[in-house]
């Protein structure tokens, strides 16, 4: 089902336009107009989904085979030596457009970090109490 309101759901649905690199009826797949790199694609469902939380199973698998297959077609067409899939979840997790979409970005070799954090380091039993928590809302 179409949002009216979202963005995402009018480029998804052609109302929009974009730079399409794949379509078929549940999904559109474009080149970001704010690229991290040269190639950057987002696979938008045509269905609004708020997020990865609210999508349902179907979804949720194919567009992982999708991003398989975009991240192939990156490495084949752009010679990347590898890509990241991201997927943002709530505002604190960057997700600033608020309906499902996964980023596939092409990577090179000496190219800018693009997914990059500070390992802390952790204390085993602290480890084995969050598993727990977890687990236990699981």
């Amino acid at each position: 089902m179409k949002k009216d309101d979202c963005i995402f759901c009018k480029i998804a649905n052609g109302e929009i336009p974009s730079d399409t690199v794949y379509e078929d009826d549940k999904y559109r797949a474009i080149l970001d107009l704010s690229p991290a790199v040269k190639g950057h694609t987002l696979i938008i469902p045509k269905d609004h989904f708020d997020d990865l939380l609210s999508a349902d199973e179907e979804t949720l698998e194919s567009v992982l085979k999708l991003a398989q297959r975009i991240g192939a077609a990156q490495l084949k067409a752009l010679k990347c030596d590898g890509f990241n899939v991201v997927q943002n979840n709530g505002e604190a997790a960057g997700q600033t457009v608020h309906h499902l979409h996964v980023h596939i970005i092409p990577r090179y070799n000496g190219g800018a970090k693009m997914v990059a954090w500070e390992q802390l380091k952790s204390e085993p039993e602290e480890q084995q109490k969050i598993a727990g928590e977890i687990k236990a809302a699981l």
